[in-house]
């Protein structure tokens, strides 16, 4: 039984409540698009995604069929069910007016970027700043190269890839379907995702 299924457009957040043994299913609808990813306790928004927690416990930077997300008290949130893209980014962060600026320069400070997404659709559900953490980038390319540093390189998925998830509780999600245009995290155009909880 499908719940909601939402098509974001470009450059737009979303938010939904995934009731424990539901999934959610991510599909990249144009390819090469970056979903930013929060998720939260549906009860208790003290308990959320900690990317410490989850790199730590499965012994890797990247997500995908099998890997268990979790909260900042090590209790699962979501796992993995299913992953045709192959590899997703916990390390890259949300883009924001002020890295886009530190990176890109001045005149990038008025592009919309991930963190006012978060901030605005977060804020339906009593959220604020200080309840932004690390984040998840489903599709993205953050590959962390010979020397350490992070490359934010061409994505590696396509037009209908998949990436579904299974709530372990109820869980709140918010998504930042991302606007950044200055690096290929998006292949320079962002692309609507479509957002089905069953």
């Amino acid at each position: 039984m499908t719940i909601r299924d939402d098509v974001v457009p470009a450059r737009a957040p979303w938010s939904g409540t995934v009731p424990a043994g539901r999934t959610l299913t991510i599909t990249d609808l144009g390819g090469n698009q970056a979903v930013d990813c929060l998720i939260y306790d549906a009860h208790d928004s003290a308990i959320r995604y900690s990317a410490q927690d989850t790199v730590h416990a499965q012994g890797g930077v990247f997500l995908t069929t099998g890997s268990v997300l979790l909260s900042n008290e090590h209790t699962p949130l979501m796992t993995v069910t299913e992953d045709t893209c192959g590899r997703h980014d916990t390390v890259g962060g949300a883009c924001s007016k002020e890295s886009n600026t530190l990176r890109y320069g001045h005149h990038t400070w008025s592009q919309h970027a991930c963190v006012d997404n978060f901030l605005a659709e977060g804020a339906r559900h009593g959220l604020g700043k200080r309840d932004l953490v690390s984040n998840i980038n489903w599709f993205m390319n953050v590959p962390v190269e010979a020397d350490g540093t992070l490359g934010i390189v061409d994505g590696i998925s396509a037009p209908g890839l998949t990436v579904t998830l299974r709530a372990e509780t109820d869980v709140l999600v918010l998504v930042s379907n991302c606007p950044q245009i200055n690096n290929p995290c998006n292949g320079f155009d962002p692309t609507p995702v479509r957002m089905a909880v069953q």
